[in-house]
């Protein structure tokens, strides 16, 4: 007997879960709804909201947008996003997650205090995500962005440094960092830190490993786009070389269902309960087709 399990604690976190529901209630009272930037990083979720009528826009198209209304996303934007929709008299739905908004609010204090100190402001994240430019944003651009620990060495250690980091990132890496600078920072500066990542994903890091061990085959199933997606899974690969990321149904392999007698489905908080859902159901056709018996739990 086969065994299919779709991961509890897998899908969307609070703060998705809050900008879909905004954008679903919006578009329930008619009329044209922009988001700008994807909703969420799966294009399987984007094409849902899309049929309900939500249009997706760049910023290109954000800056000469007029009269209208727009939805931004969990991972917030810069201040001069709301510049710009002031000028052009545009309706903001804030859906920008409470965790990032108030990381946003700590380094914009930071950046304006009034001292004489000539400091680092320094952002742990990924270069170019829509979380990190808004975060860099709050700074006038003036913020050091390093993706992973071999950056920190670009650092001014004569300097004194801020250290945050974007909210999805790994716990662990931004503790690697930390120990770094202090390792070699001057003691004329001042270093501090401050642990800025969500622990709704944090946790998930240990759930997932227990989960992807517990299984002979994975499927973790996340949008291509997704940073959280992308470090999750490689959490699953450190505990189960036997797990496979895909994007929906199709990119199943089927060859691989022969041999396993445990399937685990689990995913990123940027994926709908609705597509694990579907992959479990694709995955228990397949096997009925392979001759296979099989049981699903959720």
């Amino acid at each position: 007997m086969v065994k299919v399990e779709i991961d509890e604690g897998s899908g969307f976190c609070f703060g998705v879960v809050t900008a879909i529901n905004k954008a679903e209630e919006e578009l329930a009272k008619g009329g044209i709804l922009y988001c700008l930037g994807d909703i969420v990083h799966n294009s399987r979720e984007v094409e849902r909201l899309k049929a309900m009528g939500l249009t997706t826009i760049n910023h290109n198209d954000f800056n000469h947008l007029h009269h209208a209304k727009v939805l931004l996303r969990a991972h917030g934007e810069p201040p001069e996003t709301y510049e710009i929709a002031r000028r052009n008299n545009i309706e903001i739905i804030d859906a920008t997650c409470p965790v990032v908004l108030r990381l946003q609010k700590k380094i914009k204090q930071e950046y304006t205090q009034e001292n004489n100190e000539d400091k680092q402001i320094v952002i742990y994240g990924k270069t170019g995500h829509a979380e990190v430019l808004g975060l860099v944003g709050q700074t006038t651009g003036k913020a050091i962005v390093i993706e992973k620990l071999e950056e920190v060495r670009k650092l001014d250690f004569s300097k004194s440094i801020r250290l945050y980091s974007q909210t999805t990132k790994s716990l662990d890496e931004f503790q690697k960092i930390v120990e770094y600078i202090k390792e070699h920072i001057s003691p004329n500066v001042t270093f501090e830190y401050y642990d800025t990542i969500c622990r709704q994903v944090a946790n998930r890091i240990p759930n997932i490993r227990k989960f992807a061990a517990s299984h002979d085959l994975v499927f973790f199933v996340s949008g291509k786009k997704s940073s959280n997606g992308k470090m999750l899974f490689s959490e699953c690969r450190k505990v189960n070389p036997n797990s496979h990321l895909i994007d929906n149904a199709e990119e199943i392999d089927a060859s691989l269902l022969t041999r396993a007698d445990s399937i685990g489905i689990c995913g990123a908080t940027s994926t709908p309960k609705w597509l694990m859902e579907e992959i479990s159901k694709a995955i228990k056709l397949r096997l009925q087709d392979t001759s296979h018996r099989f049981e699903i739990r959720n």
